[in-house]
């Protein structure tokens, strides 16, 4: 059985991006579907597991506007200075957050408890229908609407060509693709992306230190690549250790003990004697670049336009920018009276995020390469860059301001404020 349905957005993807734009648009007249393929709060969803994400400053804003963060604030943990290292060497910077003149330079949530916060949200919406579990079998793009065919019942972890399942058909003026680093919609409409791979593996785990961690995140790089250390509660950490690939399996088949004596050696002795591990759990690292952001009634957010190294934790918060901007161009341009697939008017979202994207890619990629670089010059030049941003407020000031998602022409939501 075939079934149509009409909408005005079709958002495939309703992970911590997807279903956050779906939030956005709450006071929009606009129909609004959201499809995800795993059911929300199955232990299965990748996007809701034992990981943790970092919040910019700036992304606290952008839920204030939402509304969402007066629910989610007493479930974080603050980062209040920011400690950054070059292992074995004499540079270093502190960033700290009174110096900024806010509370917390950014905040360490749950996956999963941001999850259940944003789905909790979507249940409330009037002019939002979640469609899951469902899976995308075909996009067709025409110039007057969009036509998304869905197989339903069918999750990420099914095969489809066995699975129960109806099939239905969404109409809509505007399609976006939420649904990350291999993203079905833009491979379906034929976006092209460019790829590098880092040869690094991010190894991410709980650890326990000895030492409060004093809401002190740290960011130490090492010749195999950054390690950071984020605080969370009951004295935790959440561990991102960057290995080269051919040491992955190595790392991840070591003891507790073993693994925590090699962590104690990389990392230091600056949180005192790491006393417990939790379970690991190890992603290979690459830079995804869509060569398009939008096409005729097409938008690319978050890790389907965009896929980031970890370092610096500055890849959820990118994506959350997007929403914020793409949210207000379609506002905006639906209340005065346009078409919001029509592709000058989601060009205003590409031309506004460009800026932002090419900073953040710059910054991150520039990061794992030159810290990766066991050049003597380029080991000395980079020592002396951080001393510098250590001891020069106006430069601390605005590298603290570009990572706390604060700099540049922000949207309303990224100030704060409601749609």
């Amino acid at each position: 059985m075939q079934a149509e349905s009409e909408y005005d957005v079709l958002i495939v993807g309703g992970g911590l991006v997807g279903a956050s734009l779906a939030i956005a648009l709450e006071r929009a007249p606009l129909r609004v579907a959201l499809v995800e393929a795993v059911p929300f709060r199955s232990e299965r969803q990748p996007s809701y597991d034992d990981r943790v994400i970092a919040l910019a400053y700036g992304t606290r804003r952008v839920f204030e506007g939402m509304g969402v963060w007066p629910e989610l604030a007493p479930q974080v943990t603050p980062i209040r200075a920011i400690h950054i290292s070059d292992r074995g060497h004499f540079g270093f910077t502190h960033l700290h957050a009174e110096d900024e003149g806010v509370e917390a330079l950014g905040y360490v949530a749950e996956s999963r408890v941001l999850g259940r916060v944003l789905s909790e949200r979507l249940a409330a919406l009037d002019n939002v229908e979640v469609v899951c579990p469902a899976r995308v079998a075909s996009v067709a793009i025409g110039s007057r609407h969009v036509e998304v065919a869905v197989s339903m019942g069918v999750d990420a972890n099914q095969n489809s060509a066995t699975a129960n399942r109806e099939n239905r058909v969404f109409n809509g003026r505007l399609v976006i693709a939420a649904d990350g680093a291999k993203s079905m919609v833009r491979d379906l409409v034929g976006i092209h992306t460019t790829q590098w791979d880092y040869g690094q593996t991010a190894i991410i785990a709980n650890v326990t230190p000895e030492r409060a961690h004093a809401n002190r995140a740290y960011e130490r790089f090492t010749d195999s690549g950054p390690l950071a250390l984020l605080p969370m509660s009951d004295n935790r950490c959440s561990l991102v250790w960057t290995v080269r690939h051919h040491k992955v399996d190595e790392i991840m088949a070591l003891d507790d003990a073993t693994f925590l004596a090699l962590l104690q050696e990389r990392f230091g002795q600056r949180l005192g004697a790491f006393q417990r591990v939790g379970a690991r759990h190890a992603y290979p690292l690459s830079l995804v670049r869509a060569r398009e952001h939008v096409r005729e009634r097409l938008a690319l957010i978050g890790n389907a336009a965009h896929t980031l190294h970890p370092v610096a934790g500055q890849g959820f918060n990118l994506g959350l920018r997007d929403v914020a901007a793409l949210a207000q161009v379609l506002v905006d341009g639906v209340r005065g009276g346009r078409d919001v697939g029509e592709l000058q008017v989601l060009q205003e979202y590409a031309r506004w995020r460009r800026r932002d994207h090419l900073k953040v890619i710059t910054f991150t990629d520039g990061l794992a390469r030159v810290f990766a670089n066991p050049l003597a010059p380029v080991r000395m030049l980079r020592n002396f860059g951080l001393l510098a941003v250590d001891t020069l407020p106006p430069i601390k000031h605005v590298l603290t301001r570009h990572t706390m998602g604060l700099a540049g022409k922000l949207p309303r939501l990224a100030r704060g404020l409601p749609l």
